[in-house]
């Protein structure tokens, strides 16, 4: 199974959002094509409301902590309550910043 299609099915269990988006980012980084890396994870739902960021991060990191720990190298997260979410962002979600790493062709051309 994908790692994106992991991610999205513990997170559509676990929370059922109203809004997911799970956005594979590896080809803005450093890493082969086709690679499964970087994440980004827009997730909107009620299970939020009352809990302070960290405890939403907390939340969704255990739900994909398999992943974390064996397969992704970075995961953004923008986590929301409904109400915050249609407030802010429902008409242009939050932008990833671009990647400021290396390659390693970069290093040998340097060395």
């Amino acid at each position: 199974m994908l790692i994106h299609t992991s991610i999205e099915q513990k997170l559509l269990q676990a929370f059922q959002p109203v809004f997911l988006d799970v956005i594979n980012e590896s080809h803005m980084h450093s890493v082969a094509p086709g690679s499964e890396s970087h994440f980004k994870v827009v997730i909107v739902t009620p299970a939020f409301d009352g809990m302070r960021l960290l405890q939403r991060h907390r939340a969704v990191n255990s739900v994909v902590a398999e992943e974390l720990a064996e397969k992704i190298h970075a995961l953004a997260l923008h986590t929301y309550t409904p109400s915050e979410w249609y407030e802010y962002y429902a008409e242009k979600p939050p932008v990833s910043p671009k990647c400021f790493g290396g390659s390693k062709k970069d290093a040998k051309a340097l060395g």
